[in-house]
């Protein structure tokens, strides 16, 4: 029977559905795994459904000379702590889930839209402090975002469904930047520079993969570049921003907020960041509903059972 290795602690239906196909070493723990446990786990195992923070690295696959593992499952749909390259060169396969995380990602992209633009953190936060002295009418005031303008950062599935919510939800108006145009069922205009995007928008969102071609794409001349009332929000990879950047932009008020759901070193996030009052801070919340962490774990456990049958790999990467 094929000898699967589960990395980290999953719902368990998912631990359900893979044991009645493999047997199975459950690694029950929140904590990612040693560089030790993922050079055995090459040599030990015919697969392994790892997941973010299980950094496959190249050195990792050139440790092991004639690898066990033929399919690395990802859970999830990012897959830049995989050196893929590597891994294929090591006769071995790399799969994710794409499809599954798409609409709770875009729900928290709008949750931290909302957040950060009406100051929904820095309010919370006076409420619980007891020191909240009643309504005024100039109390809090923050950003109207129906009517505004959106620029995505990346056009892909979870972009498109950011870019549907804002468009239809809100009535904004919608900008992306991207190698290429995309056909679209709501009107939206291709700019070709993303500084020229930050500068006409009024809410900024970051939706690309993570690795290098996208690392810091965020930096301190786009930040600067924007209005400063607009916002920054980022759902994708903590490396997508300039973290240091955008702390230097935010202490400086030049722009209005941000919202982040990821860091650059998590689950360190700098306490310069977490002192600031105009950005709202989550913790990697993007797919955290139970039915769609059920639904990206089943989704692996296809992608496993489809690979070992010797069918094609449904999501391969």
């Amino acid at each position: 029977m094929t000898k699967l290795l589960i990395t980290r602690n999953l719902p368990q239906s998912v631990v359900t559905a893979a044991h009645a196909q493999f047997d199975v070493t459950y690694r029950d723990k929140t904590t990612v795994m040693s560089r030790e446990e993922m050079v055995a786990s090459l040599s030990e195992f015919d697969a392994v459904l790892p997941t973010l923070g299980d950094l496959y690295s190249a050195e990792v696959f050139a440790a092991v000379e004639a690898p066990r593992t033929k399919l690395l499952a990802n859970f999830g749909v990012g897959f830049n702590h995989i050196d893929v390259a590597a891994a294929k060169s090591a006769g071995i396969a790399v799969s994710n889930t794409p499809g599954a995380v798409t609409d709770a990602t875009a729900d928290t992209a709008m949750t931290l839209m909302l957040m950060s633009a009406r100051r929904a953190g820095e309010g919370e936060r006076l409420v619980r402090s007891g020191e909240w002295q009643g309504w005024h009418p100039v109390q809090m005031l923050g950003l109207h975002l129906s009517g505004k303008r959106v620029g995505i950062v990346g056009m892909g599935r979870i972009g498109q469904a950011i870019a549907r919510r804002c468009h239809f939800g809100f009535g904004m108006s919608v900008a992306y930047f991207n190698r290429s145009a995309k056909e679209l069922d709501f009107p939206a205009d291709h700019v070709t520079d993303l500084t020229e995007l930050a500068a006409q928008v009024d809410v900024l969102v970051t939706a690309v993969p993570g690795g290098g071609e996208t690392r810091h794409i965020i930096n301190a001349t786009v930040l600067a570049a924007m209005q400063n009332h607009a916002h920054l929000i980022n759902i994708a990879r903590g490396d997508v921003v300039d973290e240091a950047a955008l702390i230097q932009a935010l202490t400086d008020k030049a722009i209005g907020g941000a919202g982040l759901d990821v860091y650059e070193q998590e689950p360190h996030v700098p306490e310069a960041l977490r002192q600031l009052d105009n950005v709202t801070l989550l913790p990697h919340l993007g797919t955290a509903a139970l039915e769609v962490r059920e639904e990206m774990g089943l989704m692996a456990v296809d992608n496993l059972k489809a690979f070992f049958a010797g069918a094609p790999l449904p999501n391969a990467v």
